[in-house]
């Protein structure tokens, strides 16, 4: 196995296992619909779009990044900065790509076509986290691809950023309850599991909201910061207006939830 899929695996494995023990021993939210209906489901998601990107890119960013080395291509190799520097801008510059990518899901219907099948889920905890479309997943690695070979974004940047990325992801949508204290101090850097779950409110204005995955400074950054949901974190409901039956829950309808269409929502996209 490379070494970066071995990283990437191992990193996956401790912290989906530490966000799944940490969720049962002290969870944030009473499960509306629980793990029976919804993990197997949700970690199916993972393997197939885990299957759908090797296939399709099989180096992914990882491999434009060892190209950009190889050629000297990107405006970091041409700038000759020390490896440490180019790797903190290249993570910077690939963290906000993330967060206006996210933007753009929301604001762009074909795109929230995409991305409302990750919004669907009724409940929001550590599955949720790996809960993506496949469709989504592929744009998202062109548009990462595209910014290392630009950048020449450094290798050990675009690991470091994948794990942490991943890892993040598995937090920020994890059902645990923290001290409030330390969520105001975690969130003036990073965005924690109460900050994120006020983006799978279903009311749109909280929706579209919080956008960042890694970095909570983009979301105040660009004024899409909002603390908490208007019920609170206990009276809130969790996902969009439609796709809410236990059957849109299984593997077969997640994949085809974008080419589907229920007219109850009203103004997703907008």
């Amino acid at each position: 196995m490379p070494i970066e899929l071995l990283i990437r695996v191992s990193a996956f494995a401790l912290i989906f296992a530490a966000m799944a023990m940490w969720e049962a021993a002290a969870p944030r939210r009473k499960p509306s619909v629980g793990r029976k209906a919804r993990w197997p489901n949700n970690l199916g998601i993972l393997v197939v779009d885990v299957v759908f990107l090797r296939v399709l890119l099989p180096t992914a960013a990882v491999g434009a990044a060892l190209i950009a080395a190889g050629r000297g291509w990107g405006i970091l190799h041409q700038m000759n900065l020390r490896l440490l520097v180019a790797s903190l801008i290249g993570f910077l510059a690939l963290d906000l790509v993330i967060y206006a990518q996210h933007v753009a899901f929301h604001k762009i219907p074909a795109l929230w076509r995409l991305h409302r099948m990750h919004h669907a889920d009724l409940d929001v905890d550590v599955t949720t986290g790996v809960r993506f479309h496949p469709f989504e997943i592929l744009i998202s690695m062109l548009i990462k691809i595209a910014v290392v070979l630009a950048l020449g974004v450094p290798v050990v940047a675009v690991v470091l950023f994948e794990v942490v990325l991943n890892a993040t992801s598995m937090f920020n949508h994890a059902n645990v309850s923290m001290p409030a204290a330390v969520d105001r101090v975690l969130r003036l850097f990073l965005v924690t599991p109460d900050m994120h779950r006020v983006h799978h409110s279903v009311v749109r204005a909280e929706t579209d909201s919080n956008f960042g995955f890694n970095l909570s400074w983009w979301d105040r950054l660009f004024r899409t910061y909002r603390a908490q949901p208007e019920a609170g974190q206990l009276g809130m409901t969790l996902g969009i207006p439609i796709f809410r039956e236990r059957r849109e829950l299984r593997l077969d309808r997640l994949l085809t939830q974008p080419f589907r269409n229920d007219t109850s929502e009203a103004g997703a996209g907008s």
